[in-house]
């Protein structure tokens, strides 16, 4: 989930003051990001510890999570909606051969590859947790008995490897980070914390923020759907 941009509007060279730099990621994005890496968190330590009802609940807390970053793709700000970010292979070449001269304030073609394997590994993560049933048949997904128990275990099998999948994509972000942190000096972290990219030129133009009617629908349509699941779509 990188952004990338090109070196020459990098602001932060020795003895010139860094700048605000420009607000990159707005509230709504970064509470996705880091209340994901918390629950993912979670998630993993109730399931190690047999917690199976906090992991329940998690599960649900991620489903909510999920629908509203995915709704915030489609109607939410700049750097959030995904017709902004993801562009086609082309793009995705041109980068890796550093020829993108356009600077972008935002996911990079090629951090756009991240963030679509990221959200794709963790809806099937989610979503098979939601029929998944154990061995005995005593602890399941709240969407279990619409399926049999074969498709039930079948969901099981498919949400460890999702799990183990989301491990990896999730180490090769982290490495990421660290290399352009430590090999380029580009640091991802910090505006992801406050928001703002310092090292970007203030000149450029800030990306349009996620409204508020945006994010306030986003919630409430996720939270929505979590309680409808956990109730069992009404049934």
């Amino acid at each position: 989930m990188l952004p990338a941009v090109s070196a020459g509007r990098l602001r932060g060279s020795p003895g010139k003051a860094m700048s605000r730099g420009v607000r990159v990621w707005d509230l709504s994005v970064r509470s996705f990001h880091w209340l994901a890496v918390g629950c993912f968190a979670f998630s993993w330590w109730s399931a190690e510890n047999g917690r199976m009802d906090l992991h329940y609940r998690s599960g649900l807390c991620m489903l909510a999570m999920l629908a509203f970053r995915l709704i915030l793709g489609l109607i939410g700000g700049d750097t959030a909606r995904f017709a902004s970010f993801v562009k086609g292979p082309g793009a995705v070449v041109a980068q890796l051969r550093g020829r993108l001269h356009q600077p972008s304030v935002g996911h990079s073609p090629l951090s756009a590859l991240s963030v679509v394997a990221m959200l794709l590994a963790l809806s099937a993560q989610i979503g098979t947790g939601l029929f998944a049933t154990d061995v005995d048949g005593l602890e399941s997904g709240p969407l279990s008995f619409l399926v049999s128990f074969d498709t039930g275990r079948a969901a099981a099998a498919w949400h460890e490897a999702s799990f183990n999948a989301l491990l990896w994509l999730t180490g090769l972000h982290v490495a990421a980070v660290l290399f352009y942190l430590l090999a380029r000096r580009r640091d991802y972290l910090t505006p992801m914390i406050s928001g703002r990219d310092r090292q970007i030129d203030e000149a450029m133009a800030e990306p349009r923020p996620s409204k508020m009617v945006a994010a306030t629908f986003a919630a409430g349509v996720a939270v929505l759907l979590a309680w409808s699941v956990s109730n069992g779509l009404w049934l």
